[in-house]
Order: structure tokens, then C-alpha cells, then sequence
């Protein structure tokens, strides 16, 4: 299996479940939501980690293969005690994506794609080293988009954000570009913490969108359908990737140009996942 061939690579919402409650498990597969992120780090309490994994190992067997394609587990960082048992859960149940959070070097990310040459690894920024090294995390083996962490980022580099985050602009934008540089899927942006506020999360998704982001992470099933209605292709953008997609059939690989603008391979990418999120593919 190409590690890369996967419909995630697609998927504009990704909704969190803790490791330790297999019981969300299909409530969060059947939310609406096109990934969704077992969690093993930050929703799992450090006296859980090994119940975490029993769980996610006992519920593993009773998932669809369809569903399987669907779920991330998010291990522990790299560096901590439970990293190396949680590489060897997602080697065991031969994980199709892994989701590894404050991710700052090209060894890491390489040392994992080793240990897991099937997976697609998303590598999520969350700390200045990781910022600063985005560009070789980007295009260490496997990773098939990146990530970012907004509230722990914030608090690695001692920011108060407004609700707008307008202070992470920056981050954002380097983020979108190393993606676009390294030829990988966009990237999915952070999550919003409120769940009750309507127009924040709307806000934070229509403003991911506009910057370049693939897809949100959300925190509970109410911001699904928000974010992915946000996300959803207007006309224009669907006729925009049909023209693409064309245009590459008929260049059978070869460079293309489409309105002056060269078609290569993120260009594909994006006009593939546009109409993958219209349900059109």
C-alpha cells in the first residue's frame, strides 16, 4: 500500500475521540466527520496511556475497512516515555495514518516512517523548533500534510491571542507555503475551543480556507458540519478543478499549462480533493 493513497489526504473535518472511551469510538466515525483522531496524548491522563491502548486494540478488529482508512491515532510526542509503545500500536493494527503532535525534526518524522511504512504521518506544529524547522518536516518520508497545534503553539511562544488569533497570521501562512513547496496535501488547521460559539467557528473555518488550509480539526460533533460546510466548493471552484483534472488527462502526465498557470502535481492535488469534497470525484 502507498502510504500516501489515502482519502484523508482529501478530508477537510477531523474530529478528536480520547483513547479511553472505545465507546465514542463509531459515534465519532458515523458524526459526519471524514477523519477522525483517536487521541492518545493530550485527552488521555498519563496513569491511562496503556488502557488507552488496550482499548484502541480491542476495538481495532470491529472496524469496517472503509472506517479503518478514516482513523488517525495521534500518539504521544516524540521524546516522552509512551512515544515507542504508541509507534508499536499503530505498527501492530498497521495504522493508516498517524497524527504526531510537536513535531520539530526530519529524524523524528524519518525514524517513524521506518517503523511504519505503510502509514501516512501528518506531523502537527505546535512549538517554535517545530516552526522553525517546518520546511524538513514537510519533506521528511511519509507525510502526507501538516498540522498545526494553535493553543499549544500560543503557549510555547508566550502569546495572548484575540479571538481571532490574528498573532498566529504569520504561522499560518508559513505553514500553507511549506506545504505548497514540499508538493503536499494542504494543511489542516487547528481547532476552535469553544463549541457553543456558531459564528467563532464558522469565522475560524471560512478564515482557513481563505488561507490556504485543507481542513479543521474539531473538538466536538457540533463543529463538524460547520467546518465542512465551510470548506464546501462553490461552483466556481468545482468547474476550476474539472478543467484541471482535464487538462492533466490530456497532458498524460506531461507539463500543462491551464490560464497561464502550470499544472503540476499539488495543483492536481487540490482540484482532486476539491471535487472529493463536493462528493464529485
Amino acid at each position: 500500500m502507498n502510504p500516501l493513497d489515502t482519502p484523508i489526504g482529501f478530508s477537510s473535518s477531523f474530529l478528536f475521540v480520547p483513547g479511553t472511551r472505545p465507546e465514542r469510538f463509531i459515534k465519532a466515525l458515523e458524526s459526519g466527520a471524514d477523519g477522525v483522531i483517536i487521541d492518545l496524548e493530550d485527552a488521555v491522563a498519563e496513569g491511562d496511556k496503556e488502557s488507552a491502548r488496550a482499548a484502541i486494540r480491542t476495538a481495532w478488529p470491529t472496524f469496517t475497512a472503509e472506517q479503518k482508512k478514516r482513523l488517525i491515532i495521534r500518539s504521544n510526542s516524540p521524546g516522552t516515555q509512551f512515544y515507542a509503545a504508541d509507534l508499536i500500536l499503530a505498527q501492530e493494527l498497521d495504522a493508516t495514518c498517524l497524527l504526531i503532535p510537536k513535531s520539530e525534526s526530519l529524524d523524528q518524522i524519518n525514524g517513524a516512517a521506518q517503523i511504519l511504512p505503510n502509514t501516512a504521518i501528518i506531523p502537527m506544529i505546535e512549538t517554535a523548533i517545530g516552526l522553525d524547522r517546518l520546511n524538513e518536516i514537510a519533506n521528511s518520508e511519509q507525510v502526507l500534510r501538516l498540522a498545526l497545534g494553535n493553543i499549544d503553539l500560543q503557549a510555547d511562544l508566550g502569546m495572548v491571542c484575540d479571538p481571532q488569533e490574528s498573532e498566529l497570521r504569520t504561522a499560518r501562512f508559513q505553514i500553507v507555503l511549506a506545504s505548497r513547496l514540499a508538493q503536499i496535501a494542504p494543511p489542516i488547521d487547528g481547532v476552535t475551543p469553544s463549541t457553543d460559539d456558531i459564528e467563532r467557528i464558522i469565522d475560524d473555518a471560512e478564515r482557513a480556507k481563505r488561507m490556504g488550509f485543507g481542513g479543521k480539526l474539531c473538538i466536538h460533533p457540533k463543529q463538524v458540519p460547520l467546518v465542512k460546510n465551510a470548506f464546501m466548493p462553490t461552483d466556481e471552484e468545482l468547474a476550476w478543478a474539472r478543467q484541471v483534472i482535464e487538462a492533466d488527462k490530456s497532458s498524460k502526465g506531461g507539463a500543462v499549462k491551464l490560464d497561464g498557470r502550470m499544472i503540476d502535481r499539488p495543483v492536481v492535488l487540490l482540484a482532486q480533493r476539491t471535487l472529493a469534497l463536493a462528493g464529485k470525484p
